[in-house]
């Protein structure tokens, strides 16, 4: 079953340097990213950039994830 702290290792993992807060219940997440990564970038892009952290587990271990990506302040 995936946690939030997998989930949130996977994305720091992917974007290194990022912030990230997951919370959720085994099916449904919730999750903010912030990431110098995504300076310049359009919101689509910079919720790819997200999933591609995730590859094929958001098919296939993750049910639902409510992202939020923001600027580094």
């Amino acid at each position: 079953m995936m946690t939030p702290e997998t989930i949130k290792s996977l994305i720091e993992a992917g974007l290194p340097g990022a912030r990230v807060e997951v919370r959720g219940d085994g099916h449904h997440f919730e999750a903010v990213v912030s990431s110098a990564s995504f300076v310049g970038k359009s919101r689509i892009q910079q919720h790819q950039l997200v999933y591609a952290t995730l590859g094929d587990r958001m098919r296939e271990q993750i049910h639902a994830l409510s992202l939020k990506t923001v600027l580094p302040e």
